[in-house]
Parts: C-alpha cells; structure tokens; sequence
C-alpha cells in the first residue's frame, strides 16, 4: 500500500512538471533569439513577444485557474510523500520540494509581474515616480530579456526535479534489488543447513537399527 501510495505521489508530482515544461517549450521560439542567438534580436521580434505575453495575460479567466490547480496538486504531491519521511524521502523529495518552491517564487516575482508589464505596455520612464528612478527600471527590452531568463531558469529548476525523482526510483530499485539478493542468500543457506543438519542425522538413525538388528 505504501509502494502504491508513493508512486501516486510521484505521479503528482511528475505530470505538473512535465505540463510547465511543456509551457516553457512552447515560448521557446521567442526566447531563443533574445537569449541564445548569435544574430542581433530584430526589433520586430520583440513586437511579437509582446503581443504574444498580452494574449496570454488577456486570456480567460479558467486559463490560470487551470495553470495555479496543477502548480497546487504539483506540491501536494511533494508534501504527501514527505509524510512520515525516509532518509530517502528526506534526500530526493526534500530537495524536490525546495526546488519546486523556486519555480513557484520564480513565476510569481518574475514570470506573472513580467507578463503584468507587458500587457500595461509601460517600461522604463513611463514607470518612474522620479527622475530618479529612471536609471533604475528597465526599459522595454530589458524587462522582456528578464522575462525570458526567468523562463530558462523555471526550465532548468523542473528538470531538476525530474532528475531528483527519477534518481530516488534508481535508488529505490537498487535497494529492492539488493534487499532480494539478500534475501535469497539467507533462504539459500538456510536450505543448505538444513541438508547438512537432515544429511548428519541419518548415519545415527542407521547406527541405532543395525544395534537392535544384533
């Protein structure tokens, strides 16, 4: 029942990250130029990427709703395997579970703020209270490069956690596996003990008869 109730965990916790990964390769294409291409980004690309983040901020209202009820049983996942914890548990789905809430801080104060600025269409100057503050807020490129990043880091954190998980499965496997070997070894030299102890007690059984033939 535990093996059944661990790997329903780790369903939850497999299929969400697979989903926001899935999310992020879709963007791809428009933060490749930004981030990875070695040919200056056109300016018209960064027109695209904008009125590709104020159609998705613009989106209804079941959208997010849909994204932030897999981000929660994504962490219900997490926090249900670490009831009552092993040391496995502790190791594998304690650094799942730090790394997934850093995917979690990475959308709210980047992802969701970025897509926020996008579909107001104000950067830089329009959002400086002073001249001031002017050097300090990122203008319109800068503010879509970060947006960018912060999906590649998201990226990068998830398949963090599918590496966790896949090597809690291999380490869980090897130790079924040792724990079998093990197993087999005792009943084998049980087995064995009691030949020899059945094999010893034969010769004194026919000893016994040959004095009562006499």
């Amino acid at each position: 029942m535990a093996l059944l109730n661990g790997s329903f965990a780790t369903f939850l916790i497999v299929c969400p990250t697979c989903f926001f990964l899935g999310i992020i390769f879709s963007l791809f294409p428009y933060d490749y130029p930004i981030l990875w291409s070695t040919v200056p980004t056109p300016a018209s690309h960064y027109d695209y990427l904008e009125a590709h983040l104020r159609f998705l901020h613009a989106s209804p209202p079941l959208i997010p709703r849909i994204l932030h009820i897999v981000i929660f049983l994504g962490l219900a996942g997490l926090v249900s395997k670490l009831y009552r914890p092993s040391e496995s548990n502790m190791l594998f789905d304690g650094a799942s579970l730090v790394l997934y809430m850093c995917g979690v801080t990475v959308y709210i104060a980047n992802i969701v703020k970025g897509l926020r600025l996008a579909s107001a269409g104000q950067y830089g100057n329009d959002l400086a209270a002073n001249p001031e503050d002017k050097d300090q807020i990122l203008g319109r490129e800068d503010s879509l490069k970060v947006l960018a990043a912060s999906n590649t880091i998201l990226a990068l954190v998830l398949v963090g956690i599918l590496v966790l998980q896949a090597g809690q499965w291999y380490a869980e496997r090897k130790d079924a596996q040792e724990f079998e070997s093990l197993a087999k070894g005792k009943k084998s030299d049980k087995d064995e003990a009691e030949a020899t102890a059945s094999g010893s007690s034969k010769p004194g059984r026919q000893a016994s008869q040959r004095k009562k033939s006499n």
